[in-house]
């Protein structure tokens, strides 16, 4: 007969979550065969999860709608793509964090700061605030205005596109 389980002496943790910033370009490359969309899959695989900021689910719907009106992509491709994301949303695979009140207020207080030659989209800011208000160091996108302005908001904009 088996002694009682004695505790470890020393406390077990479980490994940290690595959770990546994607931009909504990045997102779209997850279900895409678009340039880059190899690296952006690749990168992803390494990682427990994804989150984006809550406007980002806005603009996957944009692209989507992008794709139909240029003919980029089947209806029954489009409609695929619709049904992952809601699939990956439903499995915590893609998280779409809020944004608060404290995300705006970092929005505005950096854009304040910022240089007058700054030139960034109100979309891309509420992405990069939400991101520094939630405790990322890294955020990752393609777009060159995006990468640009991340240092103003302390964060790392990184692309693992080649080429773009």
């Amino acid at each position: 007969m088996a002694g009682p389980i004695r505790p470890s002496s020393s406390p077990k943790t479980a490994p940290p979550v690595k959770t990546l910033y994607f931009d909504s370009n990045y997102l779209f490359r997850l279900y895409s065969t678009e340039p880059g969309a190899t690296e952006v899959q690749a990168l992803a695989g390494t990682a427990d999860s994804l989150v984006t900021a809550w406007h980002g689910r806005a603009e996957l719907a944009s692209i989507l709608l992008r794709k139909r009106r240029e003919a980029a992509l089947a209806e029954e491709a489009l409609e695929e793509i619709r049904c992952q994301i809601r699939d990956d949303r439903e499995m915590a695979l893609i998280e779409f964090l809020p944004l608060t009140e404290d995300v705006l207020k970092r929005l505005e207080s950096v854009l304040a700061a910022a240089p007058a030659t700054t030139n960034i989209r109100a979309a891309d800011a509420l992405h990069l605030a939400c991101a520094a208000e939630h405790g990322f160091s890294e955020v990752y996108s393609n777009d060159r205005l995006f990468l640009a302005a991340a240092p103003l908001f302390g964060l790392i904009g990184v692309n693992v596109i080649p080429n773009s």
